[in-house]
């Protein structure tokens, strides 16, 4: 078991309200690739080049091949013992958020229910222009890219840089950050804004703030309990203390 503090593991049994805010260590730990440094063709552009919407405009068809490219990389990760753990958590707690800068949909595919994608989902997409949802096939060889009803071309629903994150999401994030009790930050280089603002935000607000990371972060001086190690290996030891 691990050495938690006495309130950590009060408020494991008392808190109603949890948020956790997980980043691209918990993805880590299930192989997911950074696309940073590829073989082959995409070893020649860097994401900032291709995930832009300039880059769309300029040629949607590279554009796209790329993140094609990415889902079918993505077809052979599962969610690892962190994911589960946290379906587990989101079962115990009444009000219990799940917010994420991970694109991957690993927590969906794990099972949980409130989740709040910060940078959008790579296997979903959405009309440029109107932003609708779309489902329908990519299909690159038919030589034509997909349009919505309303003429639009179809994009990957992610969040390019510099584009805005998505604001519903946003509020609903802070929201949550507002009224929680017990806020984990897990595998989270705590340095991209917004949602590196969020713990703090919690703990002003009176939340005990947890961090659970391989490495301390800026956030780390901060912290009313640092767990250092693989959130695979700590979440599920928290869930099987918070059971018992």
């Amino acid at each position: 078991m691990i050495d938690i503090p006495t309130e950590f593991a009060r408020l494991l049994k008392s808190a109603t309200r949890v948020a956790v805010l997980t980043g691209a260590g918990i993805s880590a730990e299930s192989g997911v690739p950074t696309f940073r440094g590829e073989e082959g063709l995409w070893s020649k552009f860097r994401p900032e080049e291709l995930a832009t919407v300039d880059a769309f405009m300029r040629n949607p068809k590279l554009v796209w091949e790329w993140y094609l490219h990415r889902r079918e990389l993505m077809s052979s990760v599962s969610p690892n013992p962190g994911h589960h753990a946290l379906v587990e958590m989101e079962k115990h707690f009444k009000d219990f958020t799940l917010i994420t800068q991970n694109v991957d949909g690993l927590h969906r595919m794990a099972g949980s229910k409130n989740v709040l994608e910060l940078h959008g989902n790579i296997s979903m997409n959405k009309c440029f222009d109107c932003g609708k949802s779309y489902s329908g096939e990519i299909d690159l060889e038919s030589g034509h890219l997909p349009l919505c009803e309303c003429g639009g071309k179809i994009r990957p629903d992610v969040v390019w840089f510099g584009e805005l994150l998505p604001a519903r999401v946003l509020n609903d994030a802070f929201d949550a950050v507002a009224r929680t009790e017990l806020f984990f930050s897990v595998g989270t280089s705590a340095l991209v804004h917004p949602a590196a603002s969020m713990p703090l935000a919690a703990k002003r607000n009176g939340a005990y703030l947890v961090e659970v990371n391989l490495d301390p972060t800026p956030l780390t001086p901060y912290v009313d309990c640092m767990l250092r190690g693989k959130s695979g290996g700590i979440l599920p030891r928290i869930v099987e203390m918070m059971k018992a």
